[in-house]
């Protein structure tokens, strides 16, 4: 689940606090794994499992809710099999545990289930260490999805000593990493996940961990199909027991499930139903939304701890045609940067800084920000009198950033002082051996003046704009400057490749990391490895000079015109036709 916008409801749940692995509701807590979902995942499971032929089948639940899943899995078993099962499952939530034991009881008397208040983190070791217990044949599940930042500092080292877990924890990843140590060797782990996990450096060790640990047998990622009816971007994943050898299994399947605008080419009851689709087909629902739906084989690259992609035979060949046109990439142009935080935002940042009683201060400079995102070039409509600035206190002193001397600066002195307090408040910051008006991540002053590709973090298409004019850019984006002074026209050739269609497919192709309604993550891993074709090519050359002449011509249809046609030049550099449709 995707943390990054939780709410005060969150950290009141964390608090009191709950595992439940699902959706969080404002209204009354939680809401569990819709039914759909858990049929899925338990008919998944029990097509590749095979099952003791005698004596005792043990299943789990590690966060078990309100016993959605064990239900879903028990009712898909036959008849005959319910008999044997022995059904074991934890949660630290009373009242989810008193809902899950009425409904299985309800719906399953004759089945062995006990449900046990207690946190699976805490007992995991207790299962896979005592040797009479015998592991789970079965394990279903949903664990909770909750980032370092909201279950605090302390909880999240402790999960990361116990587990061998490192950089930033979210909740699941011990869970995970926990479910392998109890399911047995020729056990089926189901499993609903974020899909973050897949493509974040946090991520890395879990990955590591998960084709090692177990054998991977198939992934689904859900993409934004809204199976909780928020802001959860799901995974499943479907495994096998213990790996014997730790080596990855050969092929396993990858399928995804992204919204999309293109027209439908099959129809489908519902976003699971969508899945039954072909490889690259659109299915349309009944609501109006339409999905793309991929079917391929996991890729992670040379290494286990590689960001997983779905692979297919045209999107290898998609890519090794681009390679082979490709000179270098982003990378080589220069390091790609965050813009500066200042965390006192409210202080440093205004549009109304004329009319303070101070004056106008120092060391005020243009800010760039999300607002003016417009391709090829910042859109600076708002009146200059409602353009945002930035208070910048920091200079560049015999080749090196300093915090700027307040001596020199009295406007900017005054007005600081007056949020003195405020600022003092960034203990981080004083501890750090800063000055208490400094900003947090300031980046290099002597940097701004030159020129430099600026891309906000997240939109649905790519957005790349140069900055000619010295603008501090705010940290909702990144920023990119040559490293080398002479190879500037470089740097035009990428605002060229950048703003693309073509490297929208390349984006979905390599990277395939989307939120909802097809936004994109536009961040420093994957921009630097945005492709470049030769640019001692004539062709290269002109797509530069194009991008240019757009920049100038910007805003007007002249400009608009030609963006389309350096799109259809930007596909025919990397050896590709442009899609039809496109001039």
């Amino acid at each position: 689940m995707d943390t990054r916008n939780m709410d005060d409801t969150d950290e009141r749940l964390m608090r009191r606090p709950r595992y439940a692995g699902v959706e969080i509701r404002k209204s009354a807590g939680a809401t569990y794994t819709p039914a759909a979902l858990a049929d899925f995942v338990a008919q998944q499971m029990l097509r590749v499992a095979t099952l003791p032929r005698r004596g005792s089948i043990r299943v789990l639940d590690p966060a078990a809710g309100d016993g959605a899943l064990l239900d879903a899995l028990i009712t898909a078993l036959p008849a005959t099999l319910r008999k044997r099962l022995q059904v074991r499952g934890y949660d630290i939530d009373q009242p989810a545990l008193a809902q899950a034991n009425e409904r299985l009881r309800r719906d399953h008397p004759d089945v062995d289930i006990l449900l046990e208040q207690a946190d699976f983190l805490d007992v995991v070791s207790r299962l896979s260490n005592n040797t009479t217990t015998k592991r789970f044949d079965l394990v279903i599940a949903n664990p909770p999805y909750v980032r370092t930042q909201i279950m605090g500092a302390q909880q999240a080292q402790q999960l990361a000593r116990q587990f061998g877990l490192t950089g930033r924890v979210d909740m699941y990843y011990p869970f995970l990493l926990g479910i392998s140590r109890v399911l047995s060797e020729d056990g089926v782990a189901g499993v609903i996940t974020s899909n973050r996990f897949m493509s974040t450096r946090s991520g890395q060790v879990v990955r590591r961990e998960l084709l090692s640990r177990f054998r991977l047998t198939q992934v689904w990622d859900m993409g934004d199909s809204k199976p909780f009816g928020a802001a959860v971007l799901p995974a499943v994943l479907l495994a096998r027991g213990a790996n014997p050898d730790g080596t990855a299994d050969a092929a396993i399947g990858f399928s995804s499930l992204y919204e999309t605008r293109e027209p439908a080419t099959t129809e489908a009851a519902d976003a699971l139903s969508a899945l039954a689709a072909g490889d690259d087909e659109v299915a349309g629902l009944a609501d109006g939304r339409r999905f793309r739906v991929r079917h391929g084989v996991l890729d992670h690259g040379d290494t286990t701890e590689g960001v997983w992609r779905l692979a297919s035979v045209a999107g290898e060949h998609w890519l090794a045609t681009v390679a082979a046109h490709t000179w270098a990439t982003f990378r080589h142009i220069g390091k790609i940067r965050v813009g500066v935080k200042s965390t006192a935002d409210k202080v440093f940042i205004r549009d109304d800084w004329d009319g303070l009683p101070d004056g106008r201060p120092e060391l005020l400079r243009p800010l760039i920000t999300r607002h003016a995102a417009r391709r090829f070039k910042a859109d600076m409509s708002p009146a200059p009198s409602r353009r945002r600035e930035i208070l910048y206190p920091h200079v560049v002193v015999n080749g090196r950033r300093e915090a700027a001397d307040l001596g020199l600066c009295p406007n900017a002195r005054a007005y600081l002082e007056r949020h003195r307090d405020t600022l003092e408040a960034r203990s981080y910051l004083i501890a750090a051996g800063r000055r208490w008006y400094e900003l947090w991540v300031p980046q290099d002053p002597a940097a701004w003046s030159a020129p430099k590709l600026v891309f906000p973090d997240i939109s649905e298409k790519p957005v790349f704009w140069m900055d000619t004019k010295g603008g501090v850019v705010n940290g909702e984006c990144y920023w990119l400057q040559c490293q080398r002074e002479h190879e500037e026209d470089l740097l035009w050739l990428a605002l060229a490749v950048a703003n693309s269609g073509f490297i929208e497919a390349f984006y979905d192709h390599r990277f395939n990391n989307k939120l909802y309604a097809g936004r994109r993550r536009f961040i420093t891993q994957y921009v630097e490895q945005f492709p470049l074709p030769d640019p001692a090519r004539r062709e290269s050359a002109e797509a530069a000079a194009l991008a240019r002449q757009i920049h100038e011509r910007l805003p007007g249809d002249d400009a608009e015109r030609l963006a389309r046609e350096l799109d259809a030049r930007i596909w025919t550099l990397f050896g590709l036709a442009p899609p039809a449709g496109r001039s």
